[in-house]
């Protein structure tokens, strides 16, 4: 039995990692097994990534302690809940949930919140398909570059087109 005591420290510890995050994902992880569980906590510990454990009334205080989480379906989180908490990647624990499930394992998605957006658990696909924060800033960068590239490449083709000129015409006055 938990205290009264060890629930507020619960609540405290969920809210503070909520904040910090930059996604959260609710799991079921009903029927893993204990090698596939330690397995999927040590994929997400490489990619940075923590999860907690908790009842899933102290996961919902800690939600409306902070509040702007109230499209969180309240009905989704029932069972066993694991709460991942993504950080500089907030699209990673998506892509470890996905591929464990693919390998048949059992983490189940029941909800996700990236960025401030709210993803239904049938949505695993949609968001571990979405691209880094670091994906979008590289097509930016090279939509940016590429505009630059053409125009040197006209001006270096403009320029080659007036040295054959006037070698043409050099040509033309030598003979």
């Amino acid at each position: 039995m938990i205290t009264k005591e060890q629930k507020v420290a619960m609540v405290a510890e969920l809210t503070e990692a909520i904040r910090e995050a930059s996604s959260l994902y609710f799991v079921d992880f009903t029927g893993m097994t204990v090698a596939e569980d330690k397995a999927f906590r040590a994929e997400l510990l490489s990619k940075g990534v923590k999860m907690k454990v908790a009842k899933n009334t102290l996961i919902l205080r800690a939600l409306a302690d902070i509040g702007g989480y109230e499209p969180v379906d309240a009905k989704k989180l029932f069972g066993q809940t694991g709460v991942i908490f993504g950080s500089s990647d907030p699209i990673a624990p998506a892509k470890v949930i996905r591929q464990f499930f693919e390998k048949g394992a059992k983490p189940s998605l029941k909800a996700a919140v990236v960025e401030g957006q709210v993803y239904d658990g049938s949505q695993l696909k949609v968001v571990s398909e979405l691209p880094t924060r670091e994906d979008l800033i590289a097509g930016i960068v090279g939509s940016i570059h590429a505009p630059i590239s053409g125009i040197v490449g006209s001006i270096n083709a403009v320029m080659r087109d007036v040295a054959s000129l006037i070698e043409e015409v050099a040509k033309k006055q030598a003979a």
